[in-house]
């Protein structure tokens, strides 16, 4: 694999800066820092690879190194050893070489002012959710938003040709109704829509928002696409799903595997608390006919675990991605006025009430995985929060570095529950693997998890 060598300054990001956070951004090449920024700087340049193991990713690039350096008018960096894929006749290509410095600027404001000098106490609902708005302002998120027009997509990255091919169309659809597109920023159904909605946004004459939201856990496992015009990186999951849901005014979800049973699972434990039974929020899920089965397994998965109540929450739309649009714009125009009514900010849903369960860090391990509560005895709210533990782990098993060692070390994560919980869950994970929706089918799937019955 041919790699290029080269020094890189900001264009956009990062470019007006003083002599003291100069000298604080050159620090953190001899901090603890140094390893997530160079695994984030990694998997930006290594967009388009078809790996979609964070391991992988690392192993193949061992002699991959990112260096600071502190200069009188600003920063550069030193990157040795980079993917050629990043590069045009020896030049790293624009939008790769923000996507670098959108890394480096959202770690370093991570560490130095919410980790490091933030009176921010992160066990508390209400600093968290300040905790996400900080770092969203800070990545100029808010810019521009002045309406209710955010459509975030989630699907899977690991999908085929005529599902891509349809989250195209739907992408496509929603930007000539003037939707702009937030995803979680790598391939697959998430690449689909922004292409999409680039191409009606130049037909309509508008300079559309592309956010892609992360977290360093998972960047390398699904690489930045080049349409991202605004790349954030939250610490965690957790917050970078409340990122989701707090900037994006809407969903559309198309098929995908545990990730996005993840987000799926993650969005319906908000809307069945009873604090948000009258926020309006639309929830479509959507695929071309070929779909029509997936989405048949996820609705009856959701039947049998969490009932009609959840089911009610979210609308089913095969092989109409014009429909999709008319129904998101229309059901965004509600939620504008909503807003309004409420006197609640258009760029960011204060008024959503997510419980801390939702929000702290879940840590898969043998033993977390293995005490999950899956049961019916809870209100229903928590049992998704569970369940959605439940799926992270599967994608932490299947894509992250420690997930992946962990799991090596010490056999399959283990999950029980009640039988009425975990049989439905089974079957959908096994319909997951057959669909070859877990991981991008290079390979024989092996499961990192075993169903204890």
């Amino acid at each position: 694999m041919k790699k290029i060598t080269t020094r890189i300054t900001p264009d956009a990001t990062l470019d007006v800066l003083s002599q003291w956070e100069v000298e604080r951004l050159a620090q953190t090449s001899s901090t603890h820092m140094y390893d997530t920024f160079r695994r984030c700087a990694l998997a930006v340049l290594n967009t388009g690879s078809e790996v979609d193991s964070t391991q992988e990713v690392l192993d193949a690039n061992k002699d991959f190194a990112v260096e600071l350096i502190q200069q009188e008018r600003g920063i550069k960096l030193e990157i040795t050893n980079a993917p050629a894929n990043a590069f045009v006749d020896g030049e790293m290509v624009v939008g790769i070489k923000e996507h670098v410095f959108a890394a480096l600027r959202d770690l370093v404001y991570i560490n130095n002012e919410l980790n490091a000098n933030c009176a921010l106490n992160m066990e508390k609902q209400e600093d968290i959710t300040n905790a996400v708005f900080h770092i969203l302002r800070n990545a100029a998120a808010f810019k521009g938003n002045d309406q209710c027009n955010l459509t975030v997509c989630w699907g899977g990255h690991s999908i085929g040709e005529i599902e891509y091919q349809y989250t195209k169309q739907v992408g496509y659809e929603l930007g000539l109704r003037g939707l702009d597109i937030c995803t979680g920023c790598g391939p697959g159904a998430m690449k689909g829509p922004m292409k999409g909605a680039a191409i009606a946004h130049t037909k309509q004459r508008i300079k559309g928002r592309y956010l892609g939201i992360t977290e360093p856990g998972i960047i390398a496992a699904e690489s930045p696409n080049p349409i991202v015009n605004n790349l954030i990186i939250l610490p965690d999951i957790e917050k970078r799903l409340e990122a989701f849901v707090r900037t994006g005014h809407g969903i559309v979800v198309f098929p995908g595997g545990a990730g996005t049973a993840e987000e799926i699972l993650y969005i319906l434990g908000i809307l069945l608390h009873p604090k948000n039974k009258d926020i309006p929020f639309p929830l479509i899920f959507t695929g071309p006919k070929e779909a029509a089965g997936y989405f048949e397994q996820i609705d009856d998965f959701i039947g049998k675990t969490l009932g009609p109540q959840a089911q009610a929450l979210y609308t089913i739309i095969i092989d109409d991605p014009a429909a999709v649009a008319r129904v998101q714009r229309d059901a965004l125009k509600e939620v504008q006025a909503f807003r309004r009514l409420k006197q609640d900010a258009y760029y960011f849903n204060w008024l959503l009430y997510i419980e801390e369960d939702l929000q702290k860090p879940f840590k898969p391990t043998h033993e977390s995985m293995s005490g999950l509560n899956l049961a019916k005895n809870q209100p229903v709210h928590t049992l998704a929060a569970n369940l959605r533990k439940a799926f992270s782990g599967i994608v932490d098993g299947n894509v992250k570095a420690e997930g992946i060692k962990a799991v090596a070390e010490h056999g399959p994560y283990p999950i029980r529950g009640e039988l009425s919980i975990i049989e439905p869950l089974d079957a959908l994970l096994k319909a997951f693997v057959v669909q070859q929706r877990m991981k991008i089918p290079t390979q024989e799937y092996i499961p990192c998890y075993t169903i204890v019955r």
